[in-house]
């Protein structure tokens, strides 16, 4: 039988080894921590994690963590990678790192790989799970690095989907939707049962039967005119705050709708996006069949490539 487009995809995260964040010309990517402070003044050095520092990261779940990639010298969203970090921290911690420590560690890590990279940033209590922490616990930072997600497959980088996808819908709604925690063991779950029924993914939809995300995707959908996200708890992803500015700035309509199952046959497309796309075309939702509009695909790549690249 032939690959589906989620089985030509690469999931495994690669081996990431621990190294100094100076002096690399191997091309090798970097594992580093950066211990928590809470005096803005003061920015702590980033190093190479060590065993003792992982520790509290091995078994944890009590973690969030933000995904980019890095291209070009620079990053897309960083704004929007720097919030998402803070308001989560704010909401598990009590307290956030500042943003110039943040972008301390990140440049680090950055100056220590090669020129294309992904990034993952965690933050995460050194206190772990399964304690109450106060004040005194300020958040520690790990910032990994690995191959640069490729779009493509094959290459020396991870690929991306090839192709359109397929979605097999569960009724799942996630703790803390709009937060990006660790520990999700039913995203995975979710996706496997999806391929066991010959499906590339997995989507979800909540109690009411309303669509809101897929497993390490957002969706969003095209009625030939208008963009459409779809209105449930989610979490909202960096590249959709991207392409929702963006696309306000080209002019190109948008709105918010409730989608159950019922209103896919109104739609001309629909996509998914996370860090490594601005969309990938979705031909089919269980068993209702979703034109393949290469426009809206045009769109969203053309307002993603508006972004501007920041170094952190």
């Amino acid at each position: 039988m032939a690959a589906t487009g989620r089985q030509e995809m690469q999931r495994t995260t690669g081996e990431v080894r621990s190294r100094s964040a100076t002096g690399n010309t191997s091309g090798k990517f970097v594992t580093q921590i950066s211990r928590g402070n809470a005096d803005e003044r003061s920015i702590p050095e980033a190093h190479p994690a060590t065993a003792a520092d992982l520790t509290p990261l091995a078994f944890a779940g009590y973690a969030h963590f933000t995904a980019m990639q890095f291209r070009d010298g620079g990053v897309r969203g960083l704004d929007l990678h720097l919030a998402r970090l803070r308001h989560a921290s704010l909401q598990m911690f009590g307290q956030a790192l500042p943003d110039a420590h943040i972008k301390h560690a990140l440049r680090a890590a950055l100056r220590a790989g090669p020129a294309e990279m992904s990034l993952v940033a965690t933050v995460y209590s050194p206190e772990g799970e399964f304690t109450v922490a106060g004040a005194e616990a300020v958040p520690g930072l790990l910032v990994r690095t690995g191959p640069a997600w490729t779009g493509l497959t094959g290459g020396n980088g991870r690929a991306g989907p090839a192709g359109s996808l397929s979605l097999a819908t569960f009724e799942h709604e996630r703790v803390l939707p709009e937060l990006k925690h660790v520990g999700e063991v039913a995203k995975t779950w979710f996706l496997r049962q999806a391929a066991a029924r010959g499906f590339d993914d997995a989507a979800f939809k909540d109690r009411a039967g309303r669509l809101s995300e897929a497993s390490i995707w957002n969706l969003a959908f095209w009625d030939g005119e208008s963009v459409v996200w779809p209105v449930a708890a989610m979490l909202g992803g960096t590249t959709m705050g991207i392409l929702r500015r963006q696309l306000t700035e080209l002019g190109v309509p948008q709105r918010e709708q409730e989608i159950t199952m019922a209103d896919l046959p109104t739609m001309r497309g629909a996509v998914v996006m996370n860090s490594w796309t601005p969309g990938v075309a979705v031909h089919r939702i269980d068993d209702v069949s979703i034109p393949l509009d290469s426009r809206f695909v045009a769109l969203l790549t053309q307002a993603y490539a508006r972004e501007p690249i920041v170094m952190p």
